[in-house]
């Protein structure tokens, strides 16, 4: 398992690197230029060469890449003149020196996302830190959803294969596949939170933190996770109830089975202690999948509701072409990806002890 772990680990850290290459380098082709953004209207020709000469603006592409992966590797080498980028302020990096050679620090520092343009000199990592955990309550509410009652319609739809109930559950999940989410999520929110507010008492648009009617105090607002959760959770509750069916059946004509209904047992023993946990391979990988792409793909779903979040956000930083911001939510989610697939990889070991993890 840790030599599994640590080849997980090492393709991790090259995929990362693909992605962190990938994103600087279409970011930075793109027309306009940085130092403007972030002085706004008030810029004069010297204030543009200061503000490019203190973020490295005026260097070559291929210079303000290295000092990019310098910025986000944990180890990373500083100069000692305060005039250079890669000056170690205190401010800028949270960091620890190991040694120096000359006037280079070798330092252990946590990644640095650098600064947003338009928030006043705000840490990315900071938006990010305020935004994600919004995503994240979001995509938990909503896979939640998917998995409790995908797995049960699921097993309802391979008891009664071939039946009315079976094929009402079929064209569910199929229309759940195909609707977008931006679509459902309009519906949604003008369907509950609009024509059928007073016996829902819903609102078309909210967040979970929201200032009382007073404005004097935050509160969390449950009743905003609602709608959107449900419309996250569409799409993955139609993948789940169709894997959970087709891999049920499968499973139900497996010889281990046919020997626990000769032995007498019930059919709920059987799918409780039998078919049910063998069936879960495939929807777990599926979860899994799904899982990190909601904190992608919840970019639409919280921009309609006016959720928080971190989709939220980078729909905001592409209007204001925030590149810091959009470069490194694009980077976290990377890294969530990686992370949920790994650990996907050793529960999907522990439902099935053939699985062999090499």
């Amino acid at each position: 398992m840790f030599r599994y772990l640590l080849n997980k680990i090492a393709y991790a850290l090259l995929t990362l690197l693909g992605v962190v290459t990938v994103i600087f380098f279409l970011f930075n082709v793109l027309p306009g230029d940085p130092a403007q953004m972030m002085l706004g209207q008030n810029e004069d020709s010297e204030q543009i060469a200061i503000v490019k000469a203190k973020y490295g603006f005026d260097k070559p592409i291929a210079t303000q890449y290295a000092y990019y992966l310098n910025d986000l590797s944990p180890i990373s080498f500083h100069s000692t003149n305060n005039q250079d980028y890669t000056y170690l302020e205190k401010g800028k990096y949270t960091a620890s020196q190991l040694f120096q050679i000359g006037n280079t620090n070798t330092v252990l520092k946590f990644p640095y996302l650098r600064e947003s343009f338009t928030k006043q000199g705000k840490k990315v990592s900071q938006v990010i830190g305020e935004t994600l955990p919004n995503t994240f309550v979001l995509a938990v509410s909503a896979i939640a959803i998917a998995i409790i009652l995908g797995v049960c319609l699921g097993i309802v739809s391979a008891l009664f294969k071939d039946r009315w109930l079976d094929k009402f559950i079929q064209i569910f999940s199929t229309l759940g596949m195909s609707v977008p989410s931006f679509f459902s999520a309009i519906l949604f929110a003008w369907f509950f939170g609009y024509v059928l507010h007073d016996y829902t008492n819903l609102e078309m648009t909210g967040s979970l933190y929201e200032l009382d009617d007073f404005g004097e105090r935050v509160q969390i607002k449950w009743k905003n996770l609602i709608l959107p959760a449900i419309v996250l959770g569409i799409r993955p509750l139609a993948v789940v109830i169709q894997l959970m069916r087709n891999s049920l059946l499968e499973v139900f004509n497996q010889d281990y089975i046919r020997t626990a209904r000769a032995k007498g047992l019930s059919e709920f023993q059987i799918i409780k202690r039998h078919a049910v946990k063998n069936a879960l391979n495939p929807v777990v990988t599926a979860i899994s999948g799904w899982f990190a792409s909601m904190l992608a793909g919840a970019v639409f779903v919280e921009y309609i509701f006016g959720w928080n979040g971190l989709g939220k956000e980078i729909v905001n930083a592409l209007n204001t072409l925030d590149l810091p911001v959009i470069m490194g939510s694009v980077l976290v989610i990377a890294l969530l990806f990686i992370v949920i697939n790994i650990f996907v990889d050793v529960i999907y070991g522990w439902l099935d002890p053939k699985v062999k993890l090499k």
